[in-house]
C-alpha cells in the first residue's frame, strides 16, 4: 500500500501542475468565472491532497486496516471529487452539462474528510515513535 500511495500521490500531483496550466490557458477562454474557479478548486484539492497521500506513503508502514482504509478514503475521494468537478465544469462549457456528476463531488470531499480523520487519529498514534 505504500507504493500505491506514492504512486498516486505523483500522479495525481503531476495531473494537478497540467490540469491547472490547462485551465489557465486552454480554459480561460471557454469557462465563465463560475467554471474557472470551480475547476481550479478541483485542481487544488487535488494537490493538497496529492501531498498528503505522499507524506502519508511516507510516514506510515500500512499495517493496520484503519491506515488502508485512510489511504483509500484519501484516493477515491480525490477522484470523486476533483474529477466530477472538472467533468461538470467541461461538460457545462460544452453546453451538455453531465448533472449526475453533481452529487459525486460531495461524497468524494466526504471520503476526503474521513481520511483525514483517520489520518489525524494516525499520526497521534505513531507521533511518539517519530
Amino acid at each position: 500500500m505504500k507504493e500505491t500511495m506514492l504512486i498516486f500521490g505523483g500522479i495525481f500531483g503531476t495531473l494537478a501542475v497540467i490540469f491547472g496550466a490547462f485551465g489557465a490557458h486552454a480554459l480561460k477562454k471557454k469557462f465563465n468565472e463560475d467554471q474557472l474557479k470551480s475547476f481550479e478548486t478541483g485542481v487544488k484539492y487535488q494537490m493538497y491532497h496529492a501531498l498528503i497521500i505522499i507524506i502519508s506513503g511516507v510516514i506510515f508502514p500500512f499495517l493496520n486496516t484503519s491506515q488502508n482504509i485512510m489511504g483509500w478514503c484519501f484516493i477515491i475521494g480525490v477522484m470523486l471529487f476533483s474529477f466530477s468537478i472538472y467533468g461538470l465544469c467541461l461538460s457545462g462549457a460544452y453546453g451538455n452539462k453531465l448533472k449526475i456528476l453533481g452529487p459525486i463531488a460531495p461524497l468524494g470531499g466526504l471520503l476526503l474528510v474521513v481520511g483525514w480523520v483517520l489520518f489525524t487519529i494516525e499520526a497521534a498514534d505513531i507521533a511518539p515513535y517519530l
